[in-house]
């Protein structure tokens, strides 16, 4: 049994995670701003008022867990607000960065000290973050903010690789969660986590910094 720490973990993604590790035999602890009733059935430590873009929510997890290792750190927390170039909007833009990208990085590095030997960290960032994948335009907070989270994994890859810590960047595929406005052409939250969990089981040291759809495919950056 492992210790994962999700955060996001209320709804969607992250809810899905807590399900299919918690079925599995893992001890899962679930971090949110605000827990939900589905979160709550699933009968697994909680810490809700955890915002990644606030550093006081962080310090308090960081107590809370006390002595706590993390085998398994997943930073699943995002927000997706799209922007065209006929409607740019700044502040979305900036608001997304912070969120998306700065946000998790300061949050590993603040979970750091609570990582046990030969940990995994999994960033969920999204294939709209790929430069050479881009064939649509637009987006541009989104997809301007998951690159900066792709380097930011990346960087961490070889940062931490002398700690024997590796890291993996993932593309939850096309999901059908509220953030998606529940797309009919997405797949299920079942099958896109089945195959991030089969991702971050695969990850080894050999394979840190890789840019993987859950589905097993290596992406472009």
């Amino acid at each position: 049994m492992s210790t994962y720490l999700i955060t996001g973990a209320n709804r969607g993604i992250g809810l899905e995670l807590v399900r299919q590790l918690k079925n599995r035999g893992e001890d899962v602890i679930a971090t949110c701003r605000s827990t939900s009733s589905e979160l709550n059935s699933l009968s697994v430590r909680v810490e809700s008022g955890i915002d990644v873009t606030s550093g006081d929510s962080v310090i308090k997890l960081r107590e809370n867990l006390n002595d706590t290792k993390i085998d398994v750190l997943i930073q699943n927390a995002g927000i997706a607000e799209f922007n065209s170039l006929s409607n740019l909007d700044p502040q979305s833009i900036i608001h997304q960065f912070e969120v998306n990208a700065l946000s998790p990085l300061c949050f590993v590095q603040s979970m750091l000290s609570h990582l046990s030997q030969s940990a995994k960290i999994a960033l969920i960032s999204s294939r709209m973050g790929s430069i050479e994948d881009n064939s649509s335009g637009g987006s541009y907070g989104y997809r301007m903010s998951k690159v900066a989270l792709c380097m930011a994994g990346k960087s961490l890859s070889v940062d931490l690789k002398s700690k024997d810590i590796s890291v993996a960047i993932l593309h939850p595929g096309l999901v059908s969660t509220r953030m998606t406005g529940f797309t009919s052409n997405g797949i299920q939250p079942e099958q896109s986590v089945k195959g991030l969990i089969q991702r971050i089981d695969e990850l080894t040291i050999a394979t840190t910094g890789t840019f993987w759809h859950s589905n097993g495919e290596v992406l472009p950056w």
